[in-house]
């Protein structure tokens, strides 16, 4: 089977429910796919794509002309798709480019297929009623109106509806389609995994870094977006200090730009543990994965939310693949995982709960080497990308089976 996938990541990716999924594991079972995507900005010359071939336009100027290039390479592409050459056409995360793709696939007489990692127009309206008109008018009606509520109506009422498949990002996601009236049949749940022919523990020294040497390492690791709200780990590492006061935090990763990071730092320093924090800046995997191995626990705040609520956090996956026990909050997947696993403590989004999983935590050297090897093995079974390969590979040859 030959897709051609449309996706809103710039190539190359490392969001790995592409690169490793599409790019990496899915040729393995006789999928493969043409990426037509934007050209990542920085990144000249021929792009590898795993997958199979990368079609892409490397966009310039402004933010308008760059969309409207864009816009006109994705249609271009996905309306010339050769029939003889694809079994369908995909389309991930965008919802005009995904009418685009839903005509190309019914004038080829191809299914279509939409892949839905986040509900994109009510992120955008969110942002937009968030942001108001500081930032002005334009900036305020363009994800309101355009991204917002046309792109709601394009989605919902237009590509939904007929696309032959839909793919989710959770269980949850699939509830949540299901009260939209989109068939439940219609919709399969793909959560997110982890390369495991790399995270191998064995394979990772932990850090050797002398501001780790003599204290009790706590590792927070990925985005820090102001959505994130990990400021609550500042809070929750003064109330571990007062118990533990050679403990660290480890922020391993970066903010979304200069100013989100000095406010963090700010917050830190308010909390009284700016000498208790570290913060490596971002770091290729396998050196951030380096400072997770140096860590006695893993922490996973994640906000609840009808948007986030249906999302599939990679981070707890990231610390069990690495052996590493977590405390995480009631996001509905870290719950799941964690309840089936048993790698780590599940607490509410706060402060004053999550100082109290990790001290449980620090004082049971036994409890952590238990919940570290039980979420380990548990990750190694069902959310390794080559498992999750398999189901999709196999949704795809049963849904090509029913065309």
């Amino acid at each position: 089977m030959r897709l051609l996938f449309a996706t809103i990541e710039p190539c190359p990716t490392f969001r790995p429910d592409v690169a490793a999924l599409f790019g990496k594991f899915l040729p393995r079972f006789g999928v493969t796919s043409d990426l037509v995507a934007e050209r990542a900005p920085g990144v000249a010359g021929e792009v590898s794509w795993g997958g199979g071939e990368a079609l892409l336009i490397s966009s310039r100027g402004g933010r308008s002309g760059r969309y409207a290039a864009n816009l006109l390479h994705y249609a271009l592409t996905l309306l010339r798709a050769d029939r003889a050459k694809y079994q369908a056409i995909q389309v991930r995360d965008m919802p005009l480019v995904a009418l685009l793709g839903l005509l190309a696939a019914r004038l080829k007489k191809l299914p279509f297929f939409y892949w839905m990692s986040f509900p994109t127009p009510e992120g955008q309206i969110m942002l937009a009623r968030k942001r108001g008109l500081s930032a002005g008018l334009m900036r305020y009606l363009l994800p309101l109106i355009w991204r917002g509520w046309i792109h709601l109506f394009l989605l919902y009422r237009i590509v939904l509806p007929r696309a032959d498949h839909v793919f989710v990002q959770s269980d949850r996601m699939r509830e949540d389609l299901e009260r939209k009236g989109i068939a439940r049949q219609k919709l399969t749940p793909v959560v997110m995994g982890v390369d495991l022919e790399v995270s191998v523990p064995e394979r990772i020294a932990p850090a050797d870094d002398a501001r780790l040497r003599g204290k009790r390492v706590l590792v927070y690791l990925g985005t820090m977006a102001r959505g994130r709200r990990i400021e609550i780990l500042f809070d929750m590492l003064r109330l571990v200090r007062q118990q533990f006061p050679d403990v660290l935090l480890l922020m391993v990763g970066e903010a979304e730009d200069e100013l989100q990071e000095k406010w963090l730092r700010k917050r830190a320093d308010e909390a009284g543990v700016a000498d208790a924090t570290l913060w490596t800046g971002w770091l290729p995997n396998q050196e951030a994965w380096r400072y997770v191995r140096a860590a006695e626990v893993g922490l996973a705040p994640y906000p609840r939310g009808p948007l986030l609520d249906s999302g599939s956090p990679t981070k707890v996956l990231e610390y069990l693949a690495l052996g590493i026990p977590v405390v995480a909050n009631d996001n509905p997947d870290q719950e799941r995982v964690l309840r089936e696993g048993g790698g780590g403590l599940c607490v509410p989004h706060t402060a004053r709960d999550f100082a109290q999983a990790v001290s449980r935590l620090l004082v049971d050297e036994p409890l952590r080497r238990a919940m570290a090897s039980s979420g380990q093995s548990y990750v190694r079974a069902s959310r390794g990308y080559q498992t999750l390969a398999k189901l999709v590979a196999d949704k795809y040859a049963e849904l090509l089976h029913a065309q």
